[in-house]
């Protein structure tokens, strides 16, 4: 019995460019708190567009998998974030209206893992004075999904809710 046996049919050639422009039914995979070289500090969100919707469209057929980061900025004059621009978060997230959501790690526990529909914009932008393809997305693009029912599966090797297995120095051979 062997190992592998080839079979090539299922390649794809697959590049790292940015999304078409379109609408995403996406999971906010993640969320955190970042920081640049410069001190410029963010939240960012990590976006994936959904594998259990193929038949809604062409372009989630064709992309599901893929991640689109979206950084919401502190501002400089008053360093802190764009409240309102969260709310459009919240609100795609079908948080209650009035909740009160404490501090920022509270902000990313109630968003991270919840489904959305996401107007991911391709732009041009000039960074180190070398133009390139980006994917930009505003709070304002984002939206309740059309499809609430989630059976997305993640690609993480070790969920959170795993533990590794416990191994001793009498199970290892050296």
């Amino acid at each position: 019995m062997s190992f592998i046996k080839t079979n090539y049919s299922k390649n794809q050639e697959k590049k790292y460019t940015p999304l078409p422009t379109g609408d995403y039914e996406m999971i906010i995979e993640s969320a955190q708190e970042r920081a640049t070289k410069n001190g410029a500090e963010s939240l960012q969100l990590k976006l994936v567009v959904r594998n259990d919707l193929d038949g809604a469209s062409e372009l989630q057929k064709k992309h599901h998998n893929r991640s689109v980061f979206m950084d919401n900025w502190k501002r400089k004059a008053t360093n802190q974030y764009d409240m309102q621009g969260f709310q459009y978060i919240l609100d795609a997230c079908k948080i209650p209206e009035g909740t009160d959501i404490p501090d920022v790690q509270s902000f990313m526990d109630i968003i991270s893992r919840k489904p959305v529909l996401v107007h991911v914009e391709k732009t041009t932008d000039t960074y180190n004075g070398k133009e390139r393809e980006i994917n930009q997305i505003a709070p304002w693009g984002i939206s309740q999904t059309k499809f609430p029912d989630v059976q997305h599966k993640f690609k993480d090797p070790n969920p959170v809710n795993e533990k590794a297995p416990e191994v001793s120095d009498s199970d290892l051979p050296f």
